[in-house]
């Protein structure tokens, strides 16, 4: 019942990381001169950056194995049914607030109700009762089911382009305009982090779940095997034409070619950082992940809604044009967005100040 929960440097690291480039891509000095890197793949196929919010969400997964694994199977899941409500709803309630400000402090003809958050708060939960619940088959079993009936969905729905795939279809009829994107004549919108597209969200967290439980195990030769066959199939998913790879309605192909990619990448950050002993770079943005992310985002939406970001952008970042061109202004304003988030969580870190939802 008391089994002590594990914390381990690299996931921490991998979780920092993620936030890190979420930051970065989330604030461009300019959104018309952005590195194609740094952009999201416009529907099909995907960037380095479509792999930041997955990577993340696996590592939530992994990171709840760490925490609850050893207490379920010491028989003390009845107690943390209602921990991990109260948290997935927290979770929830914080992302719907910075969309209440947004909303508010930018003037946002509605209130957009989906986000990254509430998304994480979702995945949270559900991962969470489902490793209360069931075993390790069953844990399985869940996962088959949630690729097999999502993925069926999709087919089934119709084509998979934006206007026409089930999973937009069914958001814009059930958020209106108070979704990320949404046509009042034709009735047409879309949400990355809408309702439907998030039972492949839930399947990257539960895929970390699965993936935590190894490296709690030191299986690691099982983590690779994930990683790889995962890998492999989300790749000949998209390559024979069966299910693209798309971020937008989180494919399972996505779920796939994704979560074995992550991990595979926590496979060799606990080679190199809990092994090797090199050093757990992002570690203070890993520690302090949602606050970071709340924080900053609360950062932008203050300094846009009081007409400040222009004028910082154009006179602090401004020199740098016959330099860098355009986009090298551009992405040095979001390298020092981002350095005065680390500096921020540094020293949150140096005083064991580790702010929770």
């Amino acid at each position: 019942m008391n089994a002590p929960s594990q914390r381990i440097a690299s996931v921490d690291a991998l979780r920092g990381l993620a936030v890190a480039a979420m930051l970065l891509v989330n604030n461009p000095g300019d959104w018309g001169h952005v590195y194609a890197p740094l952009e999201h793949a416009a529907w099909n196929g995907w960037t380095p950056t479509d792999f930041v919010f997955p990577f993340f969400l696996f590592i939530v997964g992994v990171s709840l194995s760490l925490a609850m694994g050893a207490k379920i199977e010491a028989g003390g899941g009845d107690a943390l049914r209602g921990v991990v409500i109260k948290r997935a709803m927290r979770i929830l309630l914080l992302g719907l607030a910075l969309h209440v400000l947004a909303w508010l402090v930018m003037g946002k003809p509605a209130l957009r109700i989906p986000g990254v958050l509430q998304r994480i708060g979702l995945c949270f939960a559900f991962t969470g009762l489902i490793a209360i619940h069931w075993r390790a088959t069953g844990q399985r079993v869940w996962l088959a089911v949630l690729l097999l009936a999502y993925g069926g969905l999709l087919l089934w729905g119709g084509p998979l382009d934006k206007a026409g795939n089930i999973a937009s279809r069914v958001d814009a009829w059930l958020l209106g305009p108070h979704g990320y994107e949404w046509d009042p004549v034709t009735g047409l919108g879309h949400d990355p982090e809408g309702i439907v597209s998030t039972l492949g969200a839930l399947a990257t967290t539960l895929l970390g779940w699965r993936c935590g439980e190894a490296l709690r195990a030191g299986a690691l030769t099982r983590l690779a095997t994930i990683g790889l066959l995962a890998a492999a199939a989300g790749f000949a998913l998209d390559a024979i034409g069966l299910m693209p790879i798309n971020k937008n309605l989180w494919t399972p192909a996505f779920v796939l070619w994704t979560g074995g990619l992550a991990a595979l990448a926590l496979l060799g950050a606990h080679a190199l950082i809990d092994r090797a002993g090199w050093p757990p770079l992002f570690r203070s943005f890993g520690v302090n992940a949602i606050a970071a992310y709340a924080g900053a985002w609360i950062c932008t939406v203050v300094l846009e809604g009081l007409g400040w970001m222009g004028p910082v952008y154009a006179h602090g970042f401004g020199w740098l044009d016959p330099l860098v061109g355009p986009y090298g202004r551009s992405l040095a304003f979001a390298l020092v967005f981002v350095g005065v988030w680390w500096a921020i969580v540094r020293v949150l870190d140096a005083r064991r100040v580790y702010i929770k939802v």
